[in-house]
């Protein structure tokens, strides 16, 4: 029997080595042990460390062991990374006996992307929670999947030395958790434990209104006593301080609107869970996912028009947010925030809390101990304050939900500094953005920066802030910008600061309506080769023709514009007055609708007489009578012609009653108040007949409510109107709804649902603010078309 056939040799696989470079928020979110963890499991050899570049490792053996891990490394990647690039490289085997973690390297260009703060995660909370484990009530507790991130990096790479955790050495135990590559908390930068820091105290005014430290062992239970007590606390935060009270106390709330002189500007309030306010406000699923994920914004949720209040359910005073549709609620998101409100076995105390930014009213907000304790003193009866420094101001972000998708209103912690990918490639650039809800970007490649909520630039100390975030944001992303976008508004101090710090650098003026537009095409990956029609109502922005323009629709792409249609001109009485006063304006849309001010009608009643005989000689001497466009000023003059609100003390109060006016009128009413449109172009919407159309309506006996709904049908007929007749004229066929304005989720999901019942493909904003907010996006992008390189 012959023997059986020898096997053929196997051809043995020669190792494989690769260089692969990982760009994107990978630092500071565990992606290192990951990386090791993923290597190991492989059976490969090598290392990976931390670049200014972003995460690089070298991986050897078997090829096909090799592309498993290249092919898993973006798609498993930690809850918190996010992978913008792999590179590979292939490079001659070197061998070795396993794979390690080495030091992070520094030097190079910064490539990197730096995490955003980010809400305690559960494991963190269940430590918190447990008196068996050592960090039971820490208030710092965190590890690589939740913490601060932003806020306190002060360099790149991102390890403990560049962060403001450097000044707070771990002890053994808090190291040996940082050096263990199969513990959650490995090169968790901000780690520590009550042995090793950062401390919380409680400081009171003493003798003499001196601030001093109280005694007591839990500062956390002193101010909750405090609260409980009515009293209004400076909280220490991740991004700055916020004053606090507990929202059910009427007596604190009105304490605490009184102190800061807010008006009826609402306030936000944080509670312990879900389930807490769900009896107060319409939860859907999107506005619950908002509420408990990760970034923890404000999100303001429908009120509920005749809540019931369950046996027991926290209730917030009327105070809280007098006159608005929706109720701003934030779910904890540190430590500090979970310990406040109270942990399961813990004595009562207050289960919903007012949580404000802690600034005087235009002022950022607070991030430094010294200056809370003197800024924040005749606003506040105490502070539970901590020892990390803040490096970085960061207020809250503030999102709603329109027609089941996010709405984000202002890009601030928890977004920030996360990138935006560009739909063309851009040179370094700077786009400082406007005057109001400031923000300015940054932008190189396909990347764009844009900056936290820095605030109102009329004030010096925001000015500051807008330069000192400057300085950060350009630090940690590596973009030197080599030319700037401003708006073109003669008097804004952000077009100033572009013009003095210019220093041979380009600087491209940007028509404040265009911006809007082209941040709406950016942010939904337009490439500008077909233009669409931008309708971009707000309240002021500065007209080519020296008008105050704000209801425009404009034909528009990167490289520019033209001005298809707009609301007709009425004279702005007084400029800033008339804003503040919406009477003003209700009496300037009679004037130039030809109708009498009778004393009949809500607004001739609100004006004092004197002032009536001044504003009518001003108007027919057409005397500091800016003309406007404006559709947030029609939006005050509706307000106070109906009789809702007739003075603002905050901006867009007016319009924000209006809104919530609307959603009280009868649901059988589906009248429309219509506007004149001219024939040429650009179109002119006259107002005329809806102002006539509001007074008679008003004398009928219709309701504010029914008024107000009206109106809102009126101008979502008015948009659906002209953009018709632009694509019946230019053939376009994309609409982009922008301007603050447009915040208004009653007009934006109207507008909406007719124009793609008609066939127009519809651009909203969802991944930055529809105001001026996202302003400096679409600087930067049309800065981009318009710039010569240099």
């Amino acid at each position: 029997m012959s023997a059986p056939p020898r096997p053929a040799a196997v051809a043995q696989d020669p190792p494989h080595r690769r260089r692969v470079l990982v760009r994107g928020v990978v630092q500071g979110v565990g992606f290192r042990p990951y990386v090791y963890g993923l290597a190991t499991e492989l059976a490969l050899v090598g290392h990976v460390t931390n670049t200014p570049e972003g995460v690089v490792a070298e991986v050897e053996g078997s090829g096909a062991a090799v592309a498993r891990f290249c092919d898993r490394l973006a798609v498993q990647a930690p809850p918190l990374a996010r992978v913008e690039s792999v590179d590979h490289q292939e490079l001659p085997a070197a061998g070795g006996e396993a794979f390690i973690i080495l030091a992070s390297r520094s030097g190079g260009p910064v490539r990197t992307l730096v995490s955003p703060d980010t809400a305690t995660c559960a494991d963190c909370l269940a430590e918190l929670a447990d008196p068996a484990d050592r960090r039971h009530r820490h208030p710092f507790v965190n590890c690589t999947h939740c913490g601060p991130r932003f806020t306190i990096v002060t360099g790149v790479p991102y390890d403990r030395a560049n962060t403001t955790m450097a000044a707070f050495p771990m002890c053994p135990d808090c190291a040996r958790e940082y050096a263990d590559p199969t513990d959650r908390r490995f090169h968790a930068q901000p780690v520590a434990c009550p042995s090793c820091g950062p401390r919380l105290r409680l400081i009171a005014p003493g003798r003499a209104g001196r601030a001093e430290r109280t005694s007591g062992p839990d500062p956390v239970t002193e101010a909750r006593t405090m609260l409980a007590r009515g009293a209004i606390l400076a909280v220490k935060g991740l991004g700055g301080y916020h004053l606090a009270c507990d929202a059910t106390n009427a007596g604190a709330v009105a304490l605490l609107r009184g102190r800061k002189a807010r008006g009826d500007k609402p306030f936000a309030v944080m509670a312990r869970a879900a389930s807490d306010v769900e009896h107060l406000v319409r939860l859907g699923p999107e506005e619950r996912r908002l509420l408990e994920g990760p970034v923890r914004p404000v999100v303001l949720l429908r009120r509920r028009p005749d809540p019931s209040c369950p046996e027991g359910a926290p209730r917030p005073a009327e105070a809280v947010a007098p006159g608005s549709p929706d109720l701003g609620v934030m779910l904890p998101y540190t430590p500090v925030h979970h310990l406040l409100l109270g942990l399961p076995g813990d004595p009562d105390g207050p289960r919903l809390l007012v949580m404000t930014s802690g600034n005087v009213s235009g002022e950022p907000i607070v991030t430094d101990d010294d200056e809370a304790l003197e800024r924040l003193a005749h606003l506040a009866d105490g502070w539970l304050t901590h020892d990390r420094p803040i490096h970085v101001p960061c207020d809250d972000s503030v999102v709603r939900v329109c027609d089941a998708e996010p709405l984000v209103l202002r890009r601030s912690r928890g977004y920030a500094p996360l990138p935006l990918t560009l739909p063309l490639p851009i040179r370094p650039a700077l786009a400082t953005g406007g005057d109001l809800k400031n923000a300015f970007c940054l932008g190189e490649g396909r990347q764009a920066w844009l900056s936290a909520h820095i605030g109102d630039m009329d004030d010096l100390a925001t000015q500051g802030a807008f330069e000192r975030a400057v300085e950060q944001l350009e630090s940690i992303t590596g973009v030197r910008p080599r030319r700037l976008a401003c708006d073109r508004h003669p008097g804004y101090r952000s077009a100033r600061w572009a013009d003095r710090n210019a220093a041979g650098r380009t600087v491209v003026r940007v028509q404040h309506h265009h911006a809007h537009i082209a941040a709406a095409m950016a942010e939904h990956g337009l490439d500008g080769t077909r233009p669409v029609i931008g309708v971009a109502f707000d309240g002021t922005g500065h007209g080519d023709d020296g008008a105050v323009w704000g209801g425009e629709f404009l034909l528009a792409d990167y490289a520019g514009f033209t001005r298809f249609g707009h609301l007709a001109y009425v004279p702005l009485p007084g400029g800033d007055t008339a804003v503040r006063r919406p009477y003003r304006m209700a009496l300037a849309q009679l004037r130039a609708a030809g109708l009498d001010w009778s004393g009949d009608l809500p607004c001739t009643a609100a004006c004092p007489p004197d002032e009536l005989r001044l504003l009518q000689r001003q108007l027919e001497r057409d005397m500091n009578c800016v003309p406007t466009s404006s559709m947030g000023r029609l939006f005050d003059a509706v307000s106070s012609l109906a009789g809702v609100c007739h003075r603002a003390g905050y901006e867009a109060q007016a319009a924000v009653e209006l809104e919530a006016a609307a959603l009280e009128a009868p649901a059988d009413d589906t009248i429309a108040y219509a506007f004149a449109l001219g024939d040429g172009e650009p179109v002119l919407a006259d107002a005329a007949p809806v102002i006539a159309a509001i007074v008679r309506d008003l004398r009928e006996g219709h309701t504010a409510a029914t008024v107000a709904a009206r109106f809102h049908r009126g101008v979502a007929g008015l948009v659906h109107a002209l953009c018709r007749r632009a694509r019946e004229r230019h053939g376009l066929d994309t609409a982009a709804l922008t301007g603050g304005v447009f915040a208004n989720t009653l007009l934006s999901s109207a507008c909406a649902a007719a124009l793609r019942q008609d066939g127009f493909t519809v651009l909203r904003h969802r991944l930055v603010p529809p105001g001026d907010g996202g302003l400096a996006l679409g600087q930067l992008m049309v800065a981009a078309r318009t710039t010569p390189d240099g």
